[in-house]
């Protein structure tokens, strides 16, 4: 129902045009919270956490991300109180919103507009170019200039103007998947493991022995799929498999007698030199030769991995929250190798950040893996919106994305945007994923956000005229 997006905004420009900025921002921050709990509602049902905790999450993500909205109508009222130019103003002044917000340790990309046309293969192509917020831009633009037509006087102001706005990002994009040619190379196969484990039950000690059972009878099954690489979910076993020789002595048994490497998420804990304890949400990739290699997630998810300000307020990081408690961040971009080629892995919300997929890809991963559990939030659409920015990372970097989910959903995207296989939530299956790796890097993977920064920059150009007007 992407397209909703391409008009649902024009009551919000009608009351932020028509009404000073402190009124239209109390009515834009309404909007926002609505729209947001209706988006996020799932962040309150997460399981593994007390009710009241994952309540209050919700809430407070909802009332947070509202300040954004409410600045955004604020100033684009002032503007067009100041010089008429609002609704000229309102695209730039979207896209320096959505870039403002990836910062910090509250950053949270995840809403940003561009998933509202994911699905929208021929739309999306722009991504090699702008990022998310060519998008974000495009359907602002296309809201600013309906709006316009409706309420404007003025004979030479085209009707035909939304429609060739609108039509514009399905041309490049339709021409650009017709000329698309297949990267030339080997393919690259797969297995993709969801064992559908509940995300509660993975950490019940009395059903240990079953899930690794499960998860050994799993990956023999993987195996006879010939891959090249085996993959599995994010904390795909409750251990601590760097440290727990005896865990991982019949898991490298099976590697080595295959000589086929797997990729497992891990929970993982270290010593510091103070002498105590740092946990970690990590990553293990163990080769037939016994090497592994770890990488350590790099974006927690605020209240539900890491509590904000705990490295400052020390007596925060004694505020448990569900069953881990706080993790640390990492600090490397790991890429990993596998013959000749050379791939990168995200933990579940590092997906989310256009950024850290483009940092990964930087150094050289011409591939990139998804690890998730996303069963703590049910069967919900957080497991659909996460599953769509998948899409988002491969088509801005050109690289295949290759997911898996712990209880869904799973599966690969091609550089296009579009993908062969998945395994739906709440199902336990293996899918084999062929990809082929990209002969270069697009516009985006080399220059970023060069599109979302000169669109702020524009927009500070309005703001400079504003200022120079007199009331």
């Amino acid at each position: 129902m992407g397209f909703l997006a391409l008009f649902g905004f024009i009551p919000l420009i009608h009351i932020i045009i028509h009404n000073p900025p402190r009124l239209a921002a109390k009515w834009a921050y309404v909007s926002s919270v609505t729209a947001n709990l209706i988006s996020l509602y799932w962040i309150g049902l997460n399981t593994g956490a007390p009710m009241w905790v994952s309540m209050l999450s919700m809430a407070g993500a909802v009332f947070y991300l509202g300040i954004f909205w409410a600045a955004f109508a604020a100033l684009i009222s002032f503007i067009h109180r100041r010089t008429g130019k609002g609704l000229m103003a309102a695209p730039f002044l979207w896209v320096a919103i959505e870039l403002l917000r990836t910062f910090g340790s509250l950053g949270f990309p995840w809403i940003n507009l561009a998933v509202t046309q994911s699905t929208y293969l021929p739309v999306i192509q722009m991504l090699e170019i702008t990022g998310t917020y060519g998008v974000a831009f495009w359907i602002i633009l296309v809201n600013a200039a309906l709006y316009g037509i409706l309420v404007s006087d003025d004979k030479k102001v085209s009707s035909a103007l939304p429609i060739v706005i609108f039509l514009l990002p399905w041309v490049f994009g339709g021409i650009r998947l017709w000329m698309w040619n297949e990267p030339s190379g080997e393919k690259v196969k797969i297995a993709i493991v969801q064992p559908n484990v509940n995300a509660v039950d993975k950490w019940d000690q009395s059903k240990r022995k079953g899930l690794f059972s499960l998860m050994d009878s799993l990956h023999e099954e993987a195996n006879a799929l010939k891959p090249d690489l085996v993959l599995w979910p994010e904390s795909a076993l409750p251990t601590y498999l760097r440290t727990n020789t005896a865990t991982r002595r019949p898991i490298m048994k099976r590697i080595k007698a295959s000589g086929i490497p797997l990729l497992t998420g891990i929970p993982d804990k270290r010593t510091d030199a103070s002498g105590n304890i740092r946990y970690f949400n990590s990553t293990i990739f163990l080769k037939p030769d016994e090497s592994q290699t770890m990488y350590t997630k790099l974006k927690l998810v605020p209240f539900g991995e890491f509590v904000p300000l705990s490295n400052v307020l020390s007596f925060l990081d004694k505020f448990n929250i569900g069953l881990m408690g706080n993790f640390e961040h990492g600090g490397t971009y790991t890429v990993f190798e596998m013959d000749s080629l050379k791939f990168s892995n995200m933990i579940c919300y590092d997906s989310s950040f256009p950024s850290v997929a483009r940092a990964f890809v930087g150094k050289g991963a011409q591939f990139l893996t998804i690890q998730t559990n996303d069963g703590w939030w049910l069967h919900t659409s957080g497991a659909y919106q996460h599953f769509e920015l998948a899409r988002l990372r491969a088509v801005e970097n050109r690289v295949p994305v290759v997911r898996s989910a712990n209880t869904g959903i799973s599966g690969y995207f091609h550089p296009t945007g579009s993908h062969d296989g998945k395994i739906g939530f709440n199902e336990q299956g293996i899918v084999l994923a062929e990809i082929t790796p990209p002969n270069q890097l697009s516009f985006y993977a080399r220059f970023g956000d060069a599109f979302g920064w000169l669109m702020t920059l524009i927009y500070f150009g309005f703001i400079g005229l504003g200022w120079a007007r007199k009331s």
